[in-house]
């Protein structure tokens, strides 16, 4: 079987590695480089407690079940499992929050400042935090990288710089992609294409509206080791990378960020982060990058998973890919293949499917 990924994000590149896997022979269109848009310029938090609803949950803490499982194969330092560190809100609302999480399993415990400043002593301590115990972190570019060259390894092919324009449709069934030289043949092809998703299946027809979602990532200055989790913190996101430097968003409670656009140039938004980071570890700190990548966010903020339009396309899209990549891929690569999704699968995925935005 003959399959085009359209993307080379995390998404469409591990959907490419679980499909070249399975013995499809696998070609992935991607317009600019790998990992060169939203997958370049994440945060890269792993977790399950930011979630919209049960199924939700579930299908987050399922994502990561499959990072752990897509570890056990890739020899990639990618993936690692610090856990996370949140006191976001207070009172009320911090309460709340625990219960809630407890209430749908979650692994989390509260724990004390002393408790606190044990586990992170650069950080000036809240009275109480939640302490996640199994949340990890992801360098998405790096995981791309891998999972792109585990499948070379195994035949896919790779084009970079082109655009795909539109598909070959005969009959309803999809027969290939449209590139500007003209048609390449396919059986299937998945769209894994971020921000371009809602463009390219407007040209068969089939809504799904995508929201504008910008978001700003700094980095800091290579810095000694200071942080041994991710912090949620009421006023900032902060993480510290393998090699010294601060990863943070520009924004404050970046996960359920709404803003449609970008308020300030993005120095000045570097700057204010920073100013917060500055006070969180109490020391001055300098940014040295500051990242500007579009979000892909359907609609209704949900994922997006399944077949759509003419026989033979299907489509993968969401945020957070960081934490629900491997799930995605596993589970698209399945049914593109026409292999039976077991009944826990076909749970997980069944409030995601593209076609709740064309009744």
């Amino acid at each position: 079987m003959k399959v085009i990924v359209i993307g080379a994000g995390i998404i469409g590149a591990l959907t490419a590695l679980r499909l070249a896997q399975a013995g499809a022979e696998v070609t992935v269109i991607e317009a600019g480089h790998p990992a060169s848009a939203a997958s370049g310029a994440s945060f890269g938090w792993i977790n399950a407690s930011f979630h919209a609803n049960r199924d939700h949950f579930n299908l987050r803490l399922a994502g990561m079940e499959a990072h752990r499982r897509l570890s056990s194969e890739l020899a990639s330092e990618a993936v690692q499992w610090p856990g996370c560190l949140w006191w976001e809100e207070k009172g009320a609302a911090f309460d709340a929050q625990h219960r809630s999480l407890v209430a749908l399993g979650c692994k989390v415990r509260e724990i004390d400042r002393a408790t606190f400043s044990e586990l992170e002593p650069s950080v000036a301590a809240p009275d109480r935090a939640l302490h996640f115990m199994e949340e990890g972190v992801v360098d998405l570019g790096q995981l791309t990288v891998r999972a792109l060259q585990a499948g070379a390894d195994l035949g896919m092919r790779l084009i970079t710089g082109v655009r795909v324009t539109g598909f070959d449709v005969r009959a309803d069934v999809l027969r290939g992609v449209r590139l500007a030289g003209g048609v390449l043949g396919a059986d299937r092809c998945v769209v894994a294409a971020g921000v371009a998703t809602q463009g390219l299946l407007e040209r068969v027809g089939v809504a799904l509206p995508m929201l504008h979602r910008p978001g700003l990532i700094l980095r800091s200055e290579p810095l000694p080791t200071l942080l041994r989790h991710v912090l949620v913190s009421p006023g900032q996101e902060l993480r510290q990378l393998p090699q010294g430097e601060l990863l943070a968003p520009t924004t404050a409670s970046h996960q359920g960020d709404t803003t449609d656009s970008v308020p300030e140039t993005p120095d000045r938004l570097a700057d204010q982060a920073m100013a917060r980071v500055s006070t969180l570890l109490n020391c001055p700190l300098r940014w040295e990058v500051v990242t500007l990548a579009a979000r892909p966010v359907p609609k209704d903020g949900l994922p997006v998973m399944g077949a759509c339009g003419p026989e033979g396309l299907y489509v993968s899209t969401m945020h957070s890919g960081a934490t629900l990549a491997p799930l995605a891929a596993e589970l698209v690569a399945a049914e593109v293949l026409e292999h039976d999704l077991t009944n826990t699968q076909s749970a997980l995925v069944a409030p995601y499917r593209p076609q709740r935005f064309t009744g």
